[in-house]
């Protein structure tokens, strides 16, 4: 079986821990992916360019080169505090989760699980965990958009710990959840899509001759899961963006309606290589990492 299957040695504690730690690393490492995705699902055919039709972001890579030239390479790292904040709270949760979940809907047996339980565990731990993490996903999205002001017009947020205390202050405390419906909607099906996918496709992998458990198998199934998760999730993940960057919209059928009528089906897939770009080579990244670190601690406990 997969390897996302609880382990007795290893407490919840310890696997919200891992999980935590894989989670905040692979955010640091493709954070400027998911800034350039935020802009472009931000940029809107009437505002963006210079005027002349032509928009100022295009592509993964243009966008990384425009916000590094105009704003500085550090400006790819925007959000980066709220984003470990995010990791922390939201990646310990979901994956920690994720294992005594299944363990309840299956009454703590781990035969052949369905895959059918595998989503509904998955689906349920991302509904739980980003309910908890919303205003730390709410911060980081608001800052990721700040380059987008115009030119002179000062910041709203001197940072991550000022952001959270202004939307409350400025917004009310209810503020810091905007967005909820359509994150939790995003959210529980990406992560759905995520480990129900890695658990699968690791499990798959590892019945063809030849394959272990090894490095390679976690590199196949976390670029399944990410590929899995951004077809999946890319219109609610533009839409997410869009409500937590711009309040102009009164609620998520709003966004939707809106970004349907002015700019086509296919804005909802804007980002969509940079998405994957960035949950691609996050869910490698996060899942090597997380597989190695679980068995730093599983040997630490064999040793005791």
């Amino acid at each position: 079986m997969a390897d996302l299957n609880p382990k007795t040695e290893i407490s919840f504690a310890e696997i919200f821990l891992c999980s935590a730690f894989a989670a905040c690393f692979a955010e640091f490492c493709t954070i400027p992916l998911d800034t350039a995705k935020v802009r472009l699902q931000l940029q809107r055919k009437a505002s963006s360019g210079d005027g002349n039709g032509i928009p100022k972001y295009r592509g993964l890579l243009g966008t990384v080169s425009t916000i590094a030239r105009e704003e500085g390479l550090a400006a790819l790292w925007k959000g980066i505090t709220a984003g470990l904040h995010r990791q922390f709270i939201y990646g310990g949760l979901r994956i920690g989760l994720y294992g005594p979940v299944k363990v309840f809907l299956v009454g703590g047996d781990f035969g052949d699980i369905p895959l059918y339980q595998k989503i509904l565990a998955a689906f349920i731990t991302g509904a739980i965990a980003i309910t908890v993490a919303n205003p730390t996903d709410l911060v980081k999205v608001r800052l990721q958009a700040e380059g987008k002001l115009p030119i002179g017009v000062p910041g709203r947020y001197a940072g991550a710990l000022d952001a959270y205390f202004t939307i409350a202050r400025q917004e009310g405390l209810g503020a810091l959840w905007t967005g909820l419906g359509p994150n939790i909607a995003r959210n529980a099906i990406i992560n759905a899509a995520e480990l129900a996918s890695y658990d699968q496709v690791k499990q798959t992998i590892l019945q063809i001759p030849g394959f272990v458990d090894n490095i390679l198998t976690h590199l196949l199934a976390g670029l399944g899961a990410g590929l899995f998760a951004v077809c999946i999730g890319s219109p609610i993940d533009v839409v997410k963006s869009r409500m937590m960057g711009d309040s102009s919209y009164k609620n998520t059928l709003d966004c939707f309606i809106k970004t349907l009528k002015s700019e086509g089906f296919f804005a909802f897939y804007k980002g969509f290589l940079p998405n994957f770009g960035r949950l691609g080579s996050w869910n490698v990244i996060m899942f090597l990492t997380l597989e190695q670190v679980k068995k730093i601690f599983t040997r630490e406990i064999y040793n005791d």
